[in-house]
């Protein structure tokens, strides 16, 4: 992983004292507002001389507080894996990422133990970047004066950012991004994102009904929350080869095969195979073709994935595929 990242569990951290430029938050797909933030804290933390230091929660505390009051519909789709955002984290030139378990001792900690605790003992933190709506500790009652006092107290400055405005002067958000994935525009996430939508992991077994329909496939594990709308696209798989791979993929449940499956992310490589079980692969999102259906019987399934695999050569065929 780029610029030798290293990832705390719990804190205070067992191996440096070296102190901290700071910036919180769930970072859930790295969209441009947060690679804007990225960028002041890792400026930073080169002017200043400190780590540049990413703290996020697990799982998202929203997701907790849904589960907890068995309120599923609350829980936030997942734009990427925590892998994913590790490695996005990496990528922006982070060296250190906080992963604070959030549960209940966390929840219940007051804001002052928050600071305390977490940024001075944890991080040794001497620049703290949050945004301007900023709220912890217990029934998030802690604020961006109170962050203000203990870092005059403690020895850090906090310094408060606005949220990130596209050139239209729309604004870029985890939300913003959720629900262009929901509905497939592939188009609004690669504005928000700065780059094509990805979901990467390592290939696992799948059931090889693919193989024997004449359609092997690429088989990975997708977060169940996961934010994209399920249905066929058109995808690069990148890491396979010395070239991305053109392909077209299927995220789904499976349903003319399986019943209250979990969601798949399947891949079939156009006119190539590959052995790649194992292998960490990135797939890249070009194209929504269709929405996932349920077809009477493997025949007309197998119709339709050949009407797939045609439209996605016609699309790497064009001006597209470039």
């Amino acid at each position: 992983m780029k610029n030798n990242l290293t990832i705390y569990r719990n804190l205070p951290r067992f191996d440096t004292q070296r102190p901290s430029a700071v910036t919180i938050g769930n970072f859930d797909g790295v969209h441009r507002g947060h690679q804007s933030i990225l960028q002041r804290v890792h400026d930073e933390a080169v002017r200043r001389e400190l780590a540049p230091t990413v703290m996020t929660f697990e799982p998202h505390p929203r997701a907790y507080f849904a589960h907890r009051g068995q309120r599923p519909e609350l829980i936030p789709t997942q734009i990427s894996s925590l892998r994913g955002k590790i490695e996005a984290l990496a990528q922006h030139r982070i060296s250190q990422v906080v992963l604070e378990r959030f549960d209940q001792a966390l929840a219940d900690m007051s804001p002052e133990a928050f600071i305390e605790e977490l940024l001075v003992k944890g991080l040794a933190t001497r620049w703290l970047l949050v945004g301007e709506d900023f709220r912890y500790g217990h029934k998030r009652s802690g604020d961006i004066d109170m962050l203000r006092q203990f870092g005059q107290r403690f020895g850090f400055e906090v310094e408060t950012i606005a949220d990130v405005a596209d050139d239209m002067g729309r604004r870029i958000s985890s939300s913003e991004l959720r629900v262009a994935l929901a509905v497939g525009n592939l188009e609004l996430a690669q504005h928000l994102l700065g780059h094509r939508y990805c979901i990467s992991g390592h290939v696992i077994h799948g059931q090889k009904l693919g193989r024997t329909l004449g359609f092997p496939t690429l088989n990975l594990r997708v977060p169940p929350r996961c934010a994209l709308r399920s249905g066929i696209y058109v995808v690069r798989a990148h890491g396979l080869g010395p070239e991305p791979l053109p392909g077209v993929a299927s995220l789904g449940v499976r349903p003319t095969v399986q019943d209250g499956g979990r969601l798949m992310l399947e891949t079939h490589l156009l006119d190539c195979q590959v052995d790649a079980y194992g292998k960490l692969t990135r797939i890249e999102f070009l194209d929504f073709l269709r929405d996932e259906e349920k077809f009477p019987d493997l025949p007309t399934m197998t119709a339709a994935i050949n009407t797939d695999a045609q439209r996605a050569r016609d699309y790497f065929a064009g001006s597209h595929g470039l």
